[in-house]
């Protein structure tokens, strides 16, 4: 009985060896830091929404037939980046643009910056879930978006006639921003169409410039015809 008792033990041990190299494999590997981003900020899981409430928004901004409108790809390919950019997703909802900018740094980093707290805890649990490494979560504030020192793009798509106080807040937004880095807006048109806010939410073209230019930024490019609903500008701040 003894000699079983010892040889257990000893297969017990040659066990938990292994499984420790194992975990200490797992771990050398390049995955998103285990550190909640909601914990930073003192927010209690139990002050959330239920998982349930926030599926369905994430299913609907995840919707397949949005592709089809929205064309993510095309709006990645005309970013014309590198792949070792640092990019800012501010309003990054359900990280519908930020794990497809992710693909296009394989380098770099996105910063996927949201309001909303379980946005944020969504964005987390899928990059640390996919071992997506190049994609931080961050819970941004109301009327700062946060921007990222260094941060060479800056991102923002169908965010800014949610904004209060749009030109305060793209105003912080620029004076963060470093000398030569890129601004995208993207916003819906003007009109009725099927996709998008009610009208009187809507911000029209020459306001969105104004607003972009009145923070310092100078429009860099433009394409009227990249995306059927939406505006597509991408601003430089000199």
């Amino acid at each position: 009985m003894m000699v079983l008792f010892r040889s257990f033990a000893a297969l017990v041990s040659v066990i938990t060896v292994i499984a420790g190299s194992a975990l200490a494999e797992d771990s050398s590997t390049d995955t998103p830091p285990v550190d909640c981003p909601l914990a930073k900020h003192g927010v209690h899981p139990g002050d959330l929404r239920p998982f349930k409430d926030v599926e369905k928004y994430i299913a609907f901004l995840e919707r397949p037939d949005r592709a089809r409108w929205q064309r993510p790809d095309a709006v990645i390919a005309a970013l014309g980046l590198g792949g070792g950019e640092t990019v800012a997703d501010v309003g990054a909802g359900s990280g519908y643009f930020s794990f497809r900018l992710a693909r296009a740094v394989p380098r770099g980093k996105v910063v996927a910056l949201d309001i909303q707290p379980e946005m944020v805890r969504h964005i987390h649990h899928r990059a640390m879930s996919e071992k997506i490494a190049n994609v931080e979560a961050v819970l941004a504030k109301p009327d700062d978006p946060g921007i990222p020192a260094g941060a060479d793009l800056v991102f923002v798509c169908d965010v800014l006639h949610h904004v209060p106080d749009a030109a305060a807040w793209l105003g912080k937004l620029a004076n963060d921003m470093k000398s030569g880095a890129r601004f995208v807006l993207i916003e819906f048109k003007q009109g009725k169409l099927p996709q998008g806010p009610p009208e009187k939410l809507k911000i029209p073209r020459a306001k969105l410039l104004s607003l972009a230019t009145s923070a310092g930024l100078v429009l860099d490019t433009e394409k009227p015809q990249l995306l059927p609903y939406q505006t597509f500008m991408v601003f430089r701040k000199p």
